[in-house]
């Protein structure tokens, strides 16, 4: 296992740069942000760009552990959906040509008038099936944050789109954070989607008690994401149950901790996480 970092907060910044800056600082694999407007847009990507990126993963020693193409597929406008899908589609083309192994992606959120679930079995494999048919005919994998505002939010629905959409290639960019703040174990849930993690987050939450005990779960500003370290998981054992399920790859440090800069940050979370993997 070993140390990255999501690109995003740094993502205007021309990539081998980045993987310069990256290389000193222990950091060892880059999820890069693709999307329109990004250093590296993957539909505007040319021969020389990428040749440019490999170059400087070469000279460093590092690699890319996915392309992060976060737009949402399902219950947004039709021409955001559009956008959307052209998006990803051009991020599974991009790492065919970079040889990255995997596409991580956001699946989109319920439906108005609908649920999660009648949203996931209605409407999500009308979307997803041309992409994942895309991405097998790349050898790329397709792997689903598990945003909660998304109809990817919980354990049920990981399994109802697994149900809907079995592909072996169709899994899981695996966030304890987005998890444990909802009274969800993180390790629980790899373990029961061992077979489908193909990517991690590392991102922590904490939690206000003050604030939680005056509005309720329901109410706002009780929690916030932070840096892996400053929050509430514990890594050392979300790690170890990464291990025993047999998880060996990226733990992609996802910055969106205010009380932080990007290169300060990413410092501070890869120097912890490293001393952990």
């Amino acid at each position: 296992m070993h140390v990255g970092i999501l690109t995003t907060p740094l993502r205007t910044r021309p990539l081998p740069e980045t993987v310069a800056w990256a290389a000193g600082q222990g950091i060892r694999a880059l999820e890069v942000d693709v999307r329109p407007g990004t250093a590296l847009d993957a539909a505007t990507a040319d021969d020389a760009a990428v040749a440019g990126v490999r170059e400087a993963l070469a000279a460093h020693g590092l690699r890319i552990s996915g392309l992060a193409c976060y737009v949402p597929l399902v219950g947004v406008p039709e021409e955001q959906g559009v956008r959307s899908r052209r998006a990803v589609e051009a991020a599974i083309a991009l790492a065919a040509r970079l040889e990255v192994g995997t596409v991580c992606a956001l699946a989109g959120f319920p439906v108005e008038g609908k649920d999660r679930a009648r949203t996931i079995a209605e409407d999500l494999p009308g979307v997803f099936r041309p992409l994942l048919d895309l991405a097998g005919r790349h050898g790329v994998r397709l792997a689903l944050e598990n945003w909660y505002r998304t109809v990817a939010q919980a354990p049920d629905h990981f399994r109802a789109i697994f149900d809907a959409l079995p592909d072996a290639h169709f899994g899981l960019n695996f966030d304890p954070s987005h998890l444990d703040w909802q009274g969800i174990d993180p390790s629980a849930a790899a373990r029961e989607f061992r077979d489908r993690i193909f990517h991690v987050h590392a991102k922590d939450v904490a939690v206000d008690p003050v604030r939680l005990a005056r509005v309720g779960v329901l109410g706002d500003g009780w929690w916030r994401y932070t840096l892996p370290g400053y929050g509430r998981i514990r890594w050392g054992e979300f790690i170890t149950t990464l291990r025993d399920i047999g998880y060996d790859d990226v733990l992609s440090i996802e910055h969106e901790d205010r009380a932080f800069p990007p290169e300060e940050g990413f410092v501070k979370a890869a120097r912890y996480l490293n001393a952990l993997v």
